[in-house]
């Protein structure tokens, strides 16, 4: 009770922040609630002179209900369903994501960036943008600074993605009688959900293809969610073995601290999920824990806001900015020749 007493002002702050900015990406989807929460947070953290009494509470909402926010994402995700419909374009996510990581290695490497930013912006330009930096940041033990600073990359990128990747799919001859071609692309290529139902939904009404785009593209997305669960856990595993090397002496290993369990927990609702739906459950009943998940990751968006350093992340900006371009770039020439070699497009 003590320890709650010492959250709840920073809870409450967060929760002030959270609501408006929660209503704002629901008419701002492109955008999203998760970016305007950061923003809002910045912004009021460079006005805040007395933080002390807050932090205990934003660091909290930061750490924690951000690792619950992803347990309550897998209530939304049915297997079955999901590997049944997104094998066909399961050569081009494995090709997407492998690439994205390499580049984000490489150009770490050039650039000399932050090793926890470069992971998290290749990582969420491969998976699925903010959720993947969700679920990897609390793996690597990234801070706030490294967080907002690749969800700041990740939104640019998507909201360019959003206006103009229907523009680049004419011009390059996607097929305008069927929806399979453009939204596996816009499925494997473009990063958050948002922008890729954005752009689908915009290619489906350019061809009066009804929702055949938009049923593509996001069953290609959540299919590629699904390799949140093997990266963090390999990236578990990494940072498992590198303290038993650096602490083995001391005894500092700690494998409750360094294991991701509420990526296990992840895996057990959606398995929870599945399990429900094959005996007759309807999905849209696990649609309000989506919902709640969504508005945590909002909440802890919020509170990444309240502990980033504005002019820290203006200065150190261009190099992620860059890598985030290159992965783009990757995915998106990957994401076609695969296609094209599968005959898809």
């Amino acid at each position: 009770m003590k320890n709650f007493k010492s959250y709840l002002k920073g809870i409450i702050l967060c929760f002030l922040i959270a609501i408006p900015s929660w209503i704002l990406g629901t008419y701002f989807p492109v955008i999203g609630g998760a970016v305007i929460a950061i923003l809002a947070g910045m912004t009021i953290n460079v006005f805040l002179k007395n933080k002390a009494p807050y932090e205990s509470g934003i660091k909290f909402t930061s750490k924690k209900i951000l690792q619950w926010a992803v347990i309550l994402l897998g209530f939304g995700m049915n297997l079955n369903v999901i590997f049944e419909t997104g094998k066909r374009s399961l050569p081009i996510i494995i090709s997407t994501i492998t690439t994205s990581l390499i580049i984000a290695y490489i150009m770490h490497k050039l650039l000399k960036t932050s090793t926890k930013t470069s992971i998290l912006v290749g990582v969420g330009s491969s998976i699925c943008g903010g959720s993947a930096i969700a679920a990897t940041a609390p793996v690597i033990d990234a801070d706030d600074d490294d967080i907002a600073q690749s969800i700041s990359v990740i939104f640019f990128y998507n909201v360019i993605a959003a206006l103009f990747f229907p523009l680049f799919g004419k011009l390059i001859g996607f097929s305008t009688l069927s929806g399979e071609p453009f939204g596996i692309f816009a499925g494997t290529a473009i990063n958050d959900t948002s922008s890729v139902t954005s752009a689908a939904a915009t290619w489906d009404s350019m061809w009066n293809l009804g929702s055949q785009t938009l049923d593509t593209a996001v069953t290609v997305k959540l299919t590629r969610t699904l390799a949140i669960i093997p990266i963090t856990l390999a990236l578990s595993f990494i940072r498992s073995f590198k303290e038993r090397k650096n602490g083995s002496a001391s005894g500092n290993f700690s494998l409750k601290k360094s294991f991701p369990f509420f990526i296990i927990y992840f895996i057990f609702a959606s398995i929870i999920t599945t399990v429900a739906i094959y005996f007759g459950i309807n999905s849209d009943f696990f649609l309000p824990f989506k919902s709640i998940s969504k508005f945590m990751i909002v909440l802890a968006m919020a509170a990444i806001g309240l502990n980033s350093n504005v002019i820290k992340l203006i200065k150190t900006g261009g190099k992620p900015i860059i890598i985030g371009l290159s992965c783009w770039i990757g995915i998106t020439a990957v994401s076609l020749t695969v296609q094209h070699i599968m005959n898809i497009w």
